[in-house]
């Protein structure tokens, strides 16, 4: 058995098509169709089996497919770590963010830092979502490097303060509301609103902030991503607490600031602690705090 065989095994477990999987791993058909033979006939079993013009994998197959991910997971980690001790400029960062900051903060650091380190040679691998799942995901050692809100109970993530991110109170152009300047959010409570979903990092920031005024909002619809929240309130779904983000200026809405009551929304760079991180990815987190110093 030998790395290549595992290699193989693995695309053509993915593709279940053997034309497919050659070409992406540039051999022959046959050349590959010998390869899985030879790891067939060593581990003494059949690992796929023909359903109609594809392949898919046989019990034997389900069951090794993830000690053969696992085993190039790691024997791919330590090839970078070696590389990376040996003074390379070479690397991958798994970054995941939160969605109220893909359209600027996020694709600016990054440039800026690729800009500023012109020697390194980085590959990023970008992920959206909310506060819970990219948190979840850092701890299930998907990411390297988090952006999000920070989040209660969560001992073996440390969390650095990144900036502060203004909300206001998003509004249609033709809405009552939208003849003021700023607004109180006793005053927003007659009108149905667009509201952050449960898994969202600003759900209990906006929570705590209608507990401060003892009342809660009537809730139209809950969405998961800031955007799709301001093309529902541009075409009248109702009005929405939001990040103040720049898709705002260019849709058919008005924002409002928030005169009370008054809030702190925070955003954070988070890691994983006693976890290993490559020099690179200490190079971005160093790049990261300095641009943000003070913020």
């Amino acid at each position: 058995m030998n790395l290549n065989q595992l290699q193989y095994f693995k695309i053509l477990a993915q593709e279940e098509h053997y034309t497919r999987a050659a070409q992406m791993l540039s051999i022959t058909q046959p050349s590959l169709s010998h390869a899985i033979a030879q790891l067939e006939e060593e581990l003494g079993t059949r690992l796929f089996e023909k359903k109609g013009r594809n392949i898919v994998l046989t019990r034997y197959g389900k069951l090794f497919l993830p000690y053969v991910e696992e085993s190039l997971k790691v024997l791919e980690e330590g090839v970078q770590r070696t590389r990376e001790l040996n003074g390379s400029k070479e690397g991958i960062i798994h970054l995941a963010y939160i969605y109220t900051m893909g359209s600027n903060f996020t694709p600016k650091m990054v440039r800026n830092f690729l800009d500023a380190y012109p020697d390194y040679h980085i590959d990023f691998h970008f992920t959206v979502g909310t506060t819970g799942d990219i948190l979840a995901g850092l701890k299930e050692d998907k990411y390297d490097i988090v952006f999000s809100s920070y989040q209660e109970g969560e001992p073996d993530i440390e969390f650095r303060k990144i900036g502060n991110q203004k909300l206001v109170v998003a509004v249609p152009k033709d809405h009552p509301l939208a003849i003021h300047g700023s607004v109180d959010l006793r005053d927003t409570i007659a009108y149905p609103q667009i509201y952050f979903e449960k898994g969202s990092g600003l759900r209990p920031v906006i929570d705590q902030m209608f507990e401060e005024i003892n009342q809660f909002p009537k809730v139209a619809f809950e969405m998961e991503e800031d955007s799709s929240m301001a093309g529902l309130v541009a075409q009248g779904f109702g009005i929405a607490v939001m990040p103040d983000i720049p898709i705002l200026k260019s849709l058919n809405l008005k924002t409002l600031e928030i005169s009370h009551p008054g809030y702190e929304r925070s955003v954070y760079l988070a890691t994983l602690k006693k976890h290993y991180l490559s020099p690179v990815a200490k190079s971005f987190i160093q790049f990261v705090c300095q641009q943000t110093e003070g913020r």
